[in-house]
């Protein structure tokens, strides 16, 4: 049997991890820009995370949700003291695409209403409804297009306005920070504008931060910048370091029904010990700040690189422009630098590293991509003079 095809792979199979680096089975080092998605939050095999998960493994390390965990309460009490949201509620759950599932479900029973304003460029994952608010139609199967989603163009507050004239929407959903697209971020006033057309309308406000969300931007949620409040608040990647987690945060204005949610494998025992190991390393170690810190130092460097066209984003969420195309800069960065960097789209890098990333390795990275930015620019030019 062989697997399904479909991921694009390096032939590189890491065998050993540590922090911010990686180790091939050859013993060759890399540099880990990317955190396998953003996944990695707190770095890789943090001692403190892996002893943690290691025990509950040894202990119970699932039993379902018809039992009391207490686990489960002793997270929502870390998320509560780190997200700025002590009155929500928290569903967990096991996945990023899960989590807006299921926060368009609550919009919808809560409203009453099946129509959705999404954003041009999003991305909310790949399941049936996650998919149809994901402005992406390469990736939707014919069973994914029969809802009601209506697009608007990100800091477009004209269209926004429009749309809300014309539309009943039970949810708009939004990225804090949008990744996939290429790290493009709302404006305060696009998101402040938009928070006030779901206080007129009744609308439920969904803030996408399973990416940008768990202090990588810098805040412990991107659209805290806006100083708006969400409905609902969808989050994974980051929250598990690498163990799959994901969580709603819930308004108390919506009022559970039985049978409205459910998940066999959400918030159970080992889940939820990597959950609360990771909000306290985040918490102990300032992650949040050490974001922020690092990554202002870290864009002024990528801005003064002969090459580098644009630099988007916040914290250790960002977007590179360069004028050299994105795959083969990419390319270079992995084989000739020994650094791992992600894409989005043709034109951008993205860094995404975990958030234990420091001013030396950042310096690191600016070193390598400048060099490999001028060895491209080179060698295209020697082709050119022998063409």
């Amino acid at each position: 049997m062989r697997m399904f095809d479909v991921y694009p792979r390096h032939d590189i199979e890491f065998v050993r991890a540590e922090d911010v680096w990686v180790w091939d089975a050859a013993g060759r080092r890399y540099l880990d820009c990317y955190g396998g998605h953003a996944v990695i939050s707190i770095g890789h095999a943090e001692p403190s995370f892996t002893q943690r998960v290691t025990a509950q493994l040894a202990r119970v390390p699932f039993y379902s949700n018809a039992f009391a965990n207490s686990l489960q309460e002793e997270y929502a009490a870390v998320l509560a003291a780190a997200s700025g949201y002590p009155e929500h509620r928290l569903f967990l759950c096991n996945t990023g695409a899960e989590a807006n599932e299921n926060a368009l479900k609550l919009a919808s029973f809560h409203t009453g209403r099946h129509a959705v304003l999404a954003v041009r460029g999003a991305f909310h994952g790949r399941s049936s409804g996650a998919i149809a608010v994901t402005d992406n139609p390469a990736i939707q199967a014919p069973y994914n297009t029969g809802h009601a989603v209506v697009f608007v163009p990100l800091n477009d507050v004209d269209t926004l306005r429009a749309a809300f004239a014309t539309h009943r929407f039970a949810a708009a959903i939004i990225e804090g920070i949008q990744g996939v697209a290429g790290i493009r971020e709302p404006e305060v006033d696009f998101l402040t504008e938009l928070r006030a057309l779901c206080d007129h309308t009744g609308t439920m406000l969904i803030v996408d931060e399973v990416q940008s969300g768990c202090a990588r931007s810098g805040d412990f949620f991107a659209h805290h910048r806006a100083g708006i409040a969400a409905d609902l608040v969808t989050m994974g990647k980051g929250m598990g370091n690498g163990i799959p987690v994901g969580g709603v945060l819930i308004t108390p204005r919506i009022t559970a029904i039985a049978g409205m949610l459910g998940t066999t494998f959400g918030g159970g025992q080992l889940a939820c010990t990597a959950a609360i190991a990771v909000g306290e390393v985040i918490a102990s170690r300032s992650l949040a700040e050490n974001a922020a810190r690092v990554g202002t130092v870290l864009r002024t460097a990528l801005a003064d690189i002969p090459g580098v066209t644009a630099v988007r984003g916040r914290g250790l969420m960002l977007g590179i422009d360069t004028d050299v195309p994105a795959r083969q800069l990419r390319a270079a960065l992995l084989e000739d630098h020994g650094v791992i960097t992600g894409g989005a789209g043709p034109a951008t890098v993205r860094i995404l590293p975990p958030l234990t990333f420091s001013t030396a390795h950042a310096d690191t990275l600016a070193a390598a991509l400048r060099t490999a930015i001028s060895e491209i620019h080179d060698h295209t030019h020697s082709i050119g003079r022998h063409a």
